[in-house]
């Protein structure tokens, strides 16, 4: 197969087999003045050049060029396809363009991150010009603060979370950026988007629906004709992101498979782990199912193909559902079923790990079933329900009464024997 390659990048083979992708600008644009630099693009030829040859960080380079070369020309810079190297619009592309942002950001919070953007370049100064045509070396850590105030400053009153968001994804693309392009900011100031101080707000707190709820829109999704619902079963249970199981991160051939005929593989693509997920146990007593109920939702989907939550398209077409797409089925049943409007699969995925710290489980074992690397980022999915709050009363209860006993004790009388036969005169052997 013949790799389409953009405009002046070059490939080359390395000495491990594969094919390395390079920028590099000829040699008659360097005498004419042309600064942008040459650069590896990787091995990676998505990444290097795009799908289909039209895009990646090949992509972003060329439009640098294009603008470098507009502006030699005399022509007029068309600032909506490009942005003036080393301004604010320019430091956004290049995050976008950036390993950081490809391979970080998913795809479910890409349009966030460019809403936020946006609301960062698009911000009006006080002079009556876009911030995103300024340069990044204007920009000290005193117009930080000022940015952010202009942030929050919402026309429905303080919008603090934006501001938040705004400061951190600031601050994180000026980070990569700046590694990159070290030349184009200031060598003696350092990261003014650090330090940023930031009003105090109340957080929310995500919703969380209970095991009844789920099964209640399960069965109600099952009778109203849409399986594929049931989704919802699989982020409280097996605690999935509902992003994955849309995007068909959890397979037919993942759940009793030849290798576990006893579980179910969840992977968890934002962190690479993957987790099984026992089904059941044989015991003494018998054959235990831990998810009975949720393998009789299973049993009710249609296997449209490899993976478990499809959409058929046609009769021999089935695709992937789209995370808004999928929203809106969940929304339009949940009134249906007449369930809370809080009830989302975001919802359900944190109603299961609620359900984890209800039954009492330590860090170690509730992070066995979710995958989280770490304790504060598994600690914050569970909520401070009425359930766990009586969990730890019982055992504060518990802990007073035993030390209630021991006290008891200890304050009863001293048993006078020892003190009577301390009393009587020494005796020795002769």
């Amino acid at each position: 197969m013949r790799l389409l390659l953009p405009r002046y990048v070059i490939a080359k083979p390395l000495r491990s087999g594969a094919t390395g992708f390079y920028f590099n600008i000829p040699k008659r644009y360097r005498d004419l003045g042309c600064a942008i630099p040459n650069e590896p693009l990787g091995n990676d030829y998505a990444i290097a050049c795009g799908e289909n040859g039209d895009g990646g960080r090949a992509l972003a380079l060329n439009q640098l060029f294009n603008e470098w070369d507009a502006t030699r020309r005399g022509q007029p810079i068309d600032h909506g396809t490009l942005a003036r190297h080393g301004s604010v619009d320019w430091l956004f592309r290049e995050y976008k363009a950036s390993k950081a942002y490809l391979e970080k950001v998913s795809q479910r919070s890409r349009p966030d991150y460019e809403r936020t953007m946006l609301l960062i370049t698009d911000l009006i100064t006080k002079k009556g010009d876009r911030l995103g045509g300024r340069s990044v070396k204007s920009i000290s850590p005193v117009s930080a603060d000022k940015i952010y105030s202009l942030i929050i400053a919402g026309p429905r009153g303080e919008r603090l979370r934006q501001g938040e968001k705004a400061v951190a994804l600031y601050r994180r693309a000026w980070r990569v950026v700046h590694r990159l392009y070290p030349a184009e900011f200031n060598r003696d100031v350092p990261n003014r988007w650090d330090g940023v101080t930031r009003k105090r707000r109340t957080k929310k707190t995500k919703s969380a629906v209970t095991r009844e709820q789920v099964y209640q829109f399960a069965w109600g999704a099952i009778e109203r004709g849409s399986p594929q619902a049931a989704a919802a079963v699989i982020c409280f249970e097996w605690l999935q992101r509902p992003e994955n199981v849309l995007a068909g991160y959890l397979r037919w051939s993942d759940y009793r498979s030849a290798e576990w005929q006893n579980a179910i593989k969840i992977e968890h693509h934002k962190t690479g782990a993957i987790v099984w997920h026992p089904l059941e146990e044989i015991t003494d007593s018998g054959r235990v199912a831990f998810y009975d109920e949720a393998e009789q939702v299973l049993a009710r989907l249609p296997r449209l193909g490899v993976p478990m939550i499809l959409r058929q398209v046609s009769k021999d077409v089935s695709k992937p559902y789209s995370f808004s797409g999928m929203q809106k089925i969940v929304h339009t049943l949940r009134d249906k079923i007449g369930l809370p409007p809080t009830f989302t699969l975001d919802a359900c995925r944190h109603g299961g790990m609620t359900e984890l710290e209800e039954a009492a489980l330590t860090d170690g074992q509730g992070r066995a079933l979710s995958a989280h690397k770490t304790n504060q980022a598994y600690s914050g999915y569970a909520k401070r329900t009425i359930d766990r709050a009586l969990s730890a009363t019982r055992k504060r209860h518990a802990h007073r009464l035993a030390n209630a006993t021991g006290t008891t004790i200890q304050n009863d009388a001293r048993n006078g024997v020892q003190n009577e036969i301390a009393d009587k005169p020494a005796t020795f052997a002769k």
